[in-house]
């Protein structure tokens, strides 16, 4: 190829490029999970015949130590064989015995989050529904942490809303499962006197982590959104684009209790944005509430006789564990440091 036909055709190659990237990158990606999969079928294994050999043959605690030894000296480039990784083995079989649930669900998730999990989550419940959040939502460790410490399984779904009366099923269930009560942004520095501009803009300002607790399909739109209604103008706070729902939900925020004529208001503009913005092919527009305190009982009346979508949620600036939990949930280094000692 001379230089004049590889300068015509630079678009052509950079095309090519791009989409070589593409499936290098899906195929490393591929041999990523490819690799953990047969890791944790591997260390399910393991830690299932560790099992049956102390039920059945009655190897006593002390064969951990053992095994790992020869273990180690078998596979010297191997990590993973130490004393603690090979009793998370043996919890890890005893907590799961079920290997198609492993295979199929567990599998998806790395080592390092399975312990994560095993170690900060004792209700089977609890522990299955975080599972397949993890999944479903490809959480980083950190992220996982974060909403086991948060108490995303006790928040979601919980805000007071009117969806059953104004959604059509199942939309309606979706849209309530979106929702969380309280919000917690304790990623926030703000005075005691702070007010609702203040509390946006340190929303907008940290609005990755602001994403990462509105929860998955949350996109944001903009902050003190024009509506032009007749001769007047008015302004959402914060206005969203939800991906799953497919729809706009206009978040407005109130540094006080919760006042029912604060409903009304926004149920003017959840119909300004579906009559100004809402194009063919989006669901009806929701309305979230985020209010420093709200009583549910007034909060339900407030909601009873508005035909929008709304619901109402407090949130909490910052937040701190209950002391019993605190000091019984280790962190990702210090369970990440138990594993590798000794490798």
């Amino acid at each position: 190829m001379s230089e004049k036909d590889f300068s015509l055709s630079s678009s052509t190659y950079q095309s090519f490029l791009s989409d070589l990237k593409k499936r290098i990158q899906t195929a490393q990606s591929k041999a990523v999970r490819s690799v953990n999969r047969e890791l944790v079928l591997l260390y399910w294994q393991i830690g299932s015949d560790i099992l049956q050999r102390q039920e059945t043959a009655g190897w006593g605690s002390k064969v951990i130590g053992k095994l790992s030894e020869d273990l180690r000296q078998a596979f010297p480039d191997m990590k993973g064989f130490s004393p603690r990784n090979l009793k998370y083995m043996r919890t890890f079989a005893e907590s799961w015995p079920d290997q198609k649930f492993v295979q199929e669900v567990l599998a998806q998730i790395p080592w390092y989050h399975n312990i994560t999990l095993l170690e900060k989550i004792k209700d089977h419940e609890r522990l299955i529904w975080y599972v397949q959040k993890t999944v479903e939502n490809g959480w980083s460790r950190n992220v996982l942490v974060h909403q086991i410490e948060s108490r995303l399984w006790e928040r979601q779904g919980k805000a007071v809303s009117n969806f059953a009366e104004t959604l059509p099923s199942p939309q309606s269930d979706l849209a309530q499962q979106t929702l969380k009560d309280p919000y917690v942004f304790d990623f926030l520095t703000l005075t005691d006197d702070y007010n609702e501009r203040e509390l946006e803009n340190g929303l907008v300002e940290h609005v990755t982590q602001f994403l990462l607790e509105l929860g998955a399909g949350f996109a944001y739109v903009g902050r003190q959104v024009l509506l032009q209604v007749g001769d007047q103008d008015f302004f959402v706070d914060l206005l969203f684009y939800h991906t799953h729902l497919h729809c706009y939900v206009v978040i407005e925020l109130k540094v006080g209790d919760f006042k029912p004529e604060y409903a009304g208001k926004l149920n003017f503009y959840l119909k300004a944005v579906d009559e100004l913005m809402r194009k063919s092919g989006d669901a009806q527009t929701i309305g979230l509430l985020l209010c420093k305190k709200r009583d549910r009982l007034v909060a339900e009346w407030a909601l009873s006789d508005v035909n929008k979508p709304i619901g109402i949620s407090e949130y909490e600036i910052t937040r701190d564990l209950p002391e019993e939990i605190k000091g019984s949930l280790p962190s990702i280094e210090e369970i990440e440091a138990e594993l590798m000692k000794g490798e």
